[in-house]
C-alpha cells in the first residue's frame, strides 16, 4: 500500500469531520491513509508519498508555525497538496483583492492593518450598511468574527481595539441572504465538479458552520453559480487537488464570492454519497499523472 497522510490537528473531538469516508475508497486504489497532527514534531514526512492538508482547524492560532510545518513537508520527499504556493496565497484573505482585480465579484470589503477608534464609525458609511462583519484576514471557523449593528457599535470598541491592535482585518457589509437563503459551497476535485451544498445558520445566528448550529442541504446550483465557480477554478495556478468556493446571493440577484477555500475546507463528503469515490478517483489519477 502507498502511504498518504491527512494533515489534521491534535484532536477533532469538537468538530464535524468527514474525511474518514475517504479511507475505504482510497484503500481500494492502493492507498493507506493516516491522520497526522501538524503539531506533531516527531513525524518523518519522508515516510509518506503524499501529504494532503485536510483538517488543521486550529492553524489560525499560530499561522507562522503552521506555515513552517508546510515548508518542512514541501522540502521532504512527500508531495504536498494543495501546493505550498497556493496555500501561501490563500492563507490571507487579501487573495480576494487579487480575484476582484481579475473581474470576480466579491462581497464589498474594506482592508485595515490596525484598528482605529476614530475610523471605526466610517465603516458603516463606506459600505452603505447599517450592519457590518469584522474578521481577521487570517482566520478559520468564524473565529474572532463580529456581526455589528450601527446602533450597537460602541459596545464593541474596546474588544476590537484590543483584538486588532496589531492584526490586519477585513470589514464587509452583512449580507442579508446569508440568513434569508444561505451560503452556497461548490466543490471541485482537480478540474472535476463534484457537488454543491447550501449552508444556513440557525435562528438568530449568522455563522453557517456546523459547529455553530449551521444546517446543510445538497442543492443543484444555478447555471450562473456553476459558471462562476468554473471561472475562478480556471484562474488558479498551480492547479489545486481540491477547491471549495463559497458564494452568497446579493441584493441585485448576482452571486458574490465569500471565500475561496484551498487550505483546510470541509468537503462535506457526507452530503453526496458518490463524492468519496469521486475524490479517490481524482486523487489517484492526480498522483499517477505526476509520476
Amino acid at each position: 500500500m502507498r502511504k498518504c497522510a491527512f494533515l489534521s490537528m491534535d484532536s477533532l473531538e469538537n468538530f464535524d469531520c468527514y474525511d474518514h469516508l475517504l479511507f475505504n475508497p482510497l484503500a481500494d486504489k492502493g492507498w493507506a491513509v493516516e491522520e497526522v497532527s501538524w503539531r506533531d514534531k516527531q513525524v518523518d514526512w519522508n515516510q509518506f508519498e503524499v501529504v494532503v492538508v485536510r483538517s488543521p482547524w486550529d492553524y489560525q492560532k499560530d499561522p507562522e508555525a503552521f506555515f513552517k510545518v508546510l515548508q518542512e513537508i514541501d522540502r521532504s520527499t512527500a508531495r504536498l497538496e494543495n501546493k505550498l504556493d497556493l496555500i501561501k496565497w490563500n492563507i490571507d484573505k487579501t487573495y480576494l483583492r487579487d480575484l476582484e482585480s481579475r473581474g470576480i465579484e466579491i462581497v464589498p470589503s474594506i482592508w485595515e492593518d490596525t484598528f482605529s477608534i476614530e475610523q471605526y464609525p466610517r465603516f458603516f458609511e463606506e459600505l452603505s450598511s447599517s450592519e457590518i462583519i469584522i474578521k481577521p484576514t487570517i482566520s478559520a471557523g468564524a473565529d474572532d468574527t463580529f456581526r455589528i449593528k450601527r446602533k450597537d457599535h460602541k459596545q464593541y470598541t474596546d474588544q476590537l481595539a484590543k483584538l486588532f491592535e496589531q492584526r490586519p482585518f477585513i470589514v464587509q457589509p452583512f449580507m442579508p441572504h446569508i440568513v434569508e437563503e444561505g451560503e452556497f459551497s461548490l466543490f471541485y476535485f482537480g478540474d472535476t465538479y463534484s457537488h454543491t451544498i447550501l449552508k444556513t445558520p440557525e435562528q438568530n445566528d449568522f455563522r453557517v458552520q456546523e459547529e455553530h448550529g449551521g444546517r446543510l442541504k445538497k442543492v443543484e446550483p444555478e447555471k450562473e453559480l456553476r459558471s462562476l465557480g468554473q471561472e475562478i477554478l480556471e484562474q488558479l495556478n498551480p492547479a489545486p487537488l481540491y477547491t471549495r468556493v463559497d458564494f452568497v446571493r446579493t441584493e441585485q440577484d448576482s452571486f458574490a464570492l465569500m471565500e475561496l477555500e484551498l487550505i483546510e475546507p470541509s468537503l462535506y463528503f457526507n452530503m453526496d454519497p458518490e463524492s468519496p469515490q469521486r475524490f479517490a478517483e481524482v486523487f489517484h489519477n492526480w498522483v499517477q499523472g505526476s509520476n
